[in-house]
């Protein structure tokens, strides 16, 4: 590699990590306890245990389920309805009109099989909601997401760089080798070469999928408002309905459509996911890697009669298939452990590296790249030997 190939590429590992480190440690930080989500929330939430499902027993009826909820909610109208992924839990959206925002929403926990009501949240709180806003936007909304996405692109060119700049240094050792005898700060360079090399890959992929992830809203919310709009614009002289359709019905019609997928959630018109006239019925894929794929199929919500199934872009498909490869759930709790642990040799590897700068020895742009040369002159003249 020419000097001038290796001072440029010195000079992009430089600042992309120091721009970077910052915001990657705090993801990483707060992205730990995000890995065991479903566990944390299940340990620290208000709610009663769900009954033991008895083998054949039918789900309770949904009209039941909303019923409960709105009685418990005088005044309200219903918002939304939908299922756990992994409890025989139904939760029931209620607000005092359709378009309330989601402070303003109350939550009725019901158990799916009984219809008892099982507890009562608020969207927005609890501690892993308050550690997920960290993560996400550091609550400071949808601009410091997409800057963090940057920031996780920013980390993938370092973490390329690193390689390509520091593998003349680790060339002439056997693989795994940390130099015990020298200076406190050599041993760390070695443990960061050699953390960053074995974690390259997942670090790589977790990092591009964050990328990914952040564009999730502004992409879902623009897919969403075109294809509503695009078929609201055949009903636009059509009213909200004073009264609807049977949920059962409702849900029944739309899972005739979808073989295979298990349904998400229901919403109701004038929530902004189904128009002013339609129920919207959004399913998912019955498998672990496939969970979050989405399907929606519109229902008429005065009659139950299914009216539209509209087609989910490809980029919105990819998007939704990346997000299990960030956060490692799709494998139950072997693969989250396994995460876990890359996630904090991934915080070993950005903390040694803000260790190497800071205790850098002086000296100048050039020096270190005459330094990177010579590492590299050796090595090559190690392996003719």
């Amino acid at each position: 590699m020419t000097r001038g190939k290796v001072k440029a590429w010195y000079l992009v590992h430089k600042w992309t990590s120091l721009i970077c480190t910052l915001f990657l440690l705090i993801l990483c930080v707060t992205g730990l306890p995000l890995i065991f989500w479903e566990e944390i929330d299940h340990a620290t939430r208000d709610m009663k245990e769900p009954a033991a499902v008895v083998e054949g027993a039918r789900p309770a009826s949904l009209d039941g389920i909303m019923a409960s909820a709105l009685a418990r909610a005088p005044g309200d109208v219903p918002l939304f309805l939908g299922w756990d992924d992994h409890e025989p839990v139904v939760y029931v959206n209620t607000g005092p009109r359709p378009d309330v925002t989601v402070e303003d929403m109350k939550v009725f926990l019901f158990d799916a099989h009984t219809g008892e009501e099982l507890g009562r949240q608020a969207l927005d709180s609890g501690v892993m909601m308050f550690i997920y806003r960290l993560h996400t936007d550091l609550f400071l909304g949808l601009g410091m997401t997409l800057f963090l996405g940057v920031m996780t692109l920013l980390f993938a060119v370092a973490l390329v760089s690193g390689i390509v700049l520091y593998g003349p240094f680790m060339r002439k050792l056997d693989f795994g080798t940390v130099r015990r005898h020298g200076s406190a700060r050599l041993k760390w360079l070695d443990m960061h070469n050699l953390i960053g090399a074995v974690t390259l890959a997942w670090a790589l992929v977790v990092g591009l999928t964050g990328a990914i992830n952040t564009l999730a809203r502004p992409l879902l919310y623009a897919w969403q408002a075109e294809a509503v709009a695009e078929f609201s614009a055949h009903y636009a002289d059509a009213l909200r309905p004073e009264r609807f359709a049977s949920l059962d019905a409702t849900v029944a019609a739309a899972r005739a459509r979808t073989p295979g997928m298990t349904p998400g959630f229901v919403s109701y018109p004038g929530t902004g996911y189904s128009g002013n006239h339609h129920l919207g019925v959004f399913f998912r894929g019955n498998t672990p890697l496939t969970e979050r794929l989405m399907k929606p199929v519109l229902v008429d919500a005065a009659t139950a009669e299914v009216t539209a199934e509209p087609e989910v872009p490809w980029y919105i498909t990819t998007l939704l298939l990346s997000q299990p490869l960030h956060f490692g759930d799709y494998g139950g709790l072997p693969l989250k452990v396994i995460w876990a642990l890359l996630d904090i040799a991934t915080i070993i590897v950005l903390g040694s590296g803000l260790y190497l700068w800071l205790r850098r020895a002086r000296g100048s742009t050039d020096q270190r790249v005459s330094e990177i040369l010579e590492a590299g002159e050796r090595a090559r003249a190690a392996a003719a030997a």
